[in-house]
């Protein structure tokens, strides 16, 4: 019986002394906090001081800080009268940071808590930005590349995101870049089906050839890649035997680009883009 006791006695101690041990530790990791920048690095700081130093953040290029410093500002002041544009400035400090899912994550975000916003448009503006410049690596910044030889499923996306904010806000004053982007993003995208049109002539898949060019006559009118489509379909039709499918593209060519196409393929506009092509990195 005694002996009962004393394991009791002594599983009791035992259990007191885990639980003193954790609440000692809890305490010394809330002091390490404090001392290593927790919760209490922040301590006394109002919003503007939050606003403050995460445009200072953004300014100098330090945007892991500012994206720091906002969702501070957000979770501290979540119903201020700028919590909108803490979202927004959240979302854009995503995107300088090179972060293009947690970017449109926070504008969807934005549209879906704020549709009504004035700052709304913007929003549809910064995910047509964040998917126009998702491919462009460091690479890009500094070597001449052809975009249209890539993956054109971002590009699809910018075209998609600038054409729902022309629709939804036609007096937004992000319209003109919006536009002049599009104009970009669907010669790129025409290009595209260049590249795949050919690519089919090598393999010797004809008809495919024929009917990726034919789409970019029909989808992609008055684009600098329609010259280039009618040459891929007359040479398709000449080796399927199709002569006069293969002399209505000779005649609408020679009819419409008598000096051949105005404006030159991007393999053939410089020298530096001539050898870029030469090395082959995009293909």
């Amino acid at each position: 019986m005694r002996l009962i006791l004393i394991k009791i006695f002594f599983i009791c101690f035992l259990g007191l002394s885990l639980q003193g041990c954790e609440t000692l530790g809890g305490l010394f990791s809330k002091d390490s906090e404090s001392s290593d920048g927790g919760e209490d690095e922040y301590g006394g700081w109002n919003s503007e001081k939050f606003r403050a130093e995460a445009k200072k953040a953004v300014d100098t290029g330090n945007y892991d800080k500012a994206i720091k410093l906002y969702e501070a500002l957000e979770s501290r002041y979540p119903f201020g009268e700028s919590s909108a544009q803490t979202q927004l400035d959240i979302a854009y400090a995503y995107y300088k940071n090179s972060d293009p899912d947690s970017a449109i994550a926070a504008a969807d975000r934005f549209i879906k808590i704020n549709p009504r916003s004035p700052s709304v448009d913007y929003a549809y503006y910064l995910k047509g930005l964040v998917n126009y410049n998702r491919d462009i690596g460091f690479i890009d910044r500094f070597l001449p590349t052809d975009t249209s030889q890539r993956d054109p499923g971002s590009a699809r996306d910018a075209y998609s995101n600038f054409d729902e904010l022309i629709r939804r806000f036609p007096g937004s004053k992000y319209l003109y870049d919006a536009r002049l982007r599009m104009i970009a993003l669907k010669n790129n995208l025409a290009m595209h089906e260049v590249h795949v049109a050919r690519y089919y002539l090598k393999r010797k898949a004809y008809i495919a050839a024929a009917n990726r060019a034919s789409g970019v006559i029909e989808k992609y009118q008055r684009t600098p890649a329609v010259p280039y489509a009618l040459q891929v379909m007359q040479e398709a039709y000449s080796q399927l035997g199709m002569k006069d499918l293969a002399n209505d593209a000779k005649r609408v060519y020679e009819q419409n680009y008598p000096d051949g196409p105005p404006v030159p393929e991007y393999k053939n506009s410089t020298v530096s883009h001539r050898i870029w092509d030469f090395i082959g990195l995009e293909k």
